[in-house]
């Protein structure tokens, strides 16, 4: 009679990443003294995320940060915000499921309707879905033999929370603050009992006012948050990100000193998971020397961090701008960079391009272009074969110069996050039960042929008989096979 022992458990896993996007619009009325939009600065901040029957709601905040030139030429900064909610269906979407999004802005639209001004921005989330499930699982059976071993059963662990990074620095001859802009990466994330510690750096860049010039400041500051994650165990890599939920820089002008106190206060949210492995006992295989044995097999795929690793690099290039660019226009700063980039796992490089927004004066104007360089930077050593890379790049600075009439060549800092994460397999069996009775061999002597790399267990499953006694009644035999041994079977009669 079999009678399989059986322990059950319950586990996060990932079951679904979805994509969205939606439109948001901002109005700026009475804006009949705006000559031209100069630059537009969209922050992003996540409200809610959560999971229904087939659908996952979400809603966020947008802020606008406008810098334009009025009528007398001068540069002039307004901001508005907006209130956004949108959704993704998906029929695999239950209450219970655990959500964490990612929003970033797509692409921003800017057009004159009338005395206003209309921004559209698309607003992309990338939505990750856990479910919790439960786990059966055979460790052990009597009557039948069972081939057991300890694996590591997984399970998804998120964590998530809040931290405020606070800065102060002064800045020569600045007289005014018109556009800050900023990206926070992670460069670690590790596990201790019961926490995540997570280092990282904000890239900080201010369109300033520099006596009557318009200038670029870049800062770099780091930052440490410890985070509670009750299922965390030392020495666990993280997979964590950061994104900047408040931006606030007051500015205050010595002039006695020609230096300007800046005061930074940033809000970071951060977001993360890890995998949880847990050593247990299972059955791997088994069989029954009366009866045929069906089992049921599972086999669970899963991420696990390897580890986060840091690049610094320093990228030229031709740029391609919006508008043409001649030798009677004054190159000013090159506000708002950014980068738009992914890992090649072909090439084993991150390809992509970085974007900015180059302010400059022509015929006694302030103007303002596009300019976007294309990237592409081998990282050696970042991952084995089977292992697959994450990136997270925030661009330190962006210098754009003039190389011929109508050529523009950018240079720019590139700090490149990349975060490997390897692909496991866990195998065990999850049901067994019992089939028919096996016919029974009554010949008194049987010849068995074994094939080459055939072990104790393959060969006692064969033969439908107890390992332990096989080895004991072969101890001349050295496993695995070769396949050239022949093995006797004597069976005796019973008077």
């Amino acid at each position: 009679m079999l009678n399989p022992v059986i322990n059950s458990s319950g586990y996060n896993r990932l079951v679904k990443k979805i994509s969205s996007q939606s439109v948001v619009e901002c109005r700026f009325p009475q804006s009949s003294d705006i000559t031209e939009v100069i630059a537009v600065q969209p922050q992003l901040s996540l409200v809610m995320c959560e999971a229904s029957s087939g659908r996952v709601n979400y809603a966020g905040k947008l802020i606008l940060t406008v810098v334009y030139s009025d009528e007398e030429g001068k540069l002039c900064r307004m901001q508005k915000g907006a209130e956004f909610s949108h959704f993704a269906d998906d029929d695999e979407l239950a209450p219970s499921n655990i959500c964490a999004c990612k929003l970033m802005c797509v692409k921003l639209n800017v057009k004159r309707e009338g005395s206003s001004f209309v921004i559209s921005a698309i607003i992309g989330a990338d939505i990750t879905v856990y479910a919790r499930r439960e786990r059966s699982i055979v460790s052990a059976a009597e009557g039948a033999y069972t081939r057991c071993d300890s694996v590591s059963l997984p399970s998804i662990v998120c964590f998530g929370g809040e931290s405020e990074v606070d800065d102060e620095f002064d800045a020569d001859s600045v007289v005014d603050i018109l556009m800050p802009s900023a990206k926070a990466v992670v460069l670690s994330a590790c596990c201790g009992t019961g926490e995540v510690e997570i280092t990282g750096e904000i890239y900080l860049s201010l369109f300033s006012m520099r006596q009557q010039n318009p200038t670029c400041m870049e800062r770099i500051i780091p930052f440490k948050c410890t985070l509670p994650c009750e299922d965390a165990s030392a020495g666990i890599k993280a997979c964590a990100s950061a994104e900047i939920s408040d931006l606030n820089v007051n500015a205050k002008v010595n002039e006695e000193k020609g230096k300007c106190e800046i005061n930074l206060t940033c809000g970071l949210n951060f977001s993360g998971w890890l995998c949880d492995l847990r050593a247990e006992e299972v059955a791997l295989d088994a069989f029954s020397d009366t009866h045929k044995i069906n089992a049921n097999f599972e086999e669970e795929s899963y991420s696990r961090c390897i580890d986060i690793k840091v690049y610094g690099e320093r990228v030229t290039s031709l740029a391609a701008s919006k508008a043409r660019l001649t030798y009677d226009c004054t190159f000013l700063a090159a506000a708002l960079p950014s980068s738009d980039c992914v890992y090649n796992e072909q090439t084993n490089a991150v390809e992509g391009a970085v974007t900015t927004t180059l302010i400059y004066a022509q015929n006694g104007e302030i103007k303002s272009t596009e300019v976007t360089m294309p990237v592409a930077v081998t990282l050696n050593g970042v991952c084995e074969s089977g292992q697959f890379v994450d990136v997270d790049i925030a661009v330190c600075g962006v210098t754009v110069r003039l190389k011929a009439e109508g050529e523009a060549e950018a240079e720019a800092t590139l700090k490149i996050s990349a975060c490997v994460t390897e692909e496991c397999k866990v195998k065990y069996i999850s049901a067994l039960e019992e089939g028919e009775q096996l016919e029974v061999n009554d010949c008194a002597v049987s010849v068995f042929l074994p094939a080459a790399g055939d072990g104790l267990w393959d060969v006692a499953k064969k033969l439908n008989k107890n390992p332990s006694d096989l080895a004991a009644c072969n101890r001349e035999l050295n496993f695995p096979l070769s396949g050239k041994e022949r093995i006797l079977i004597y069976r005796g009669r019973k008077a």
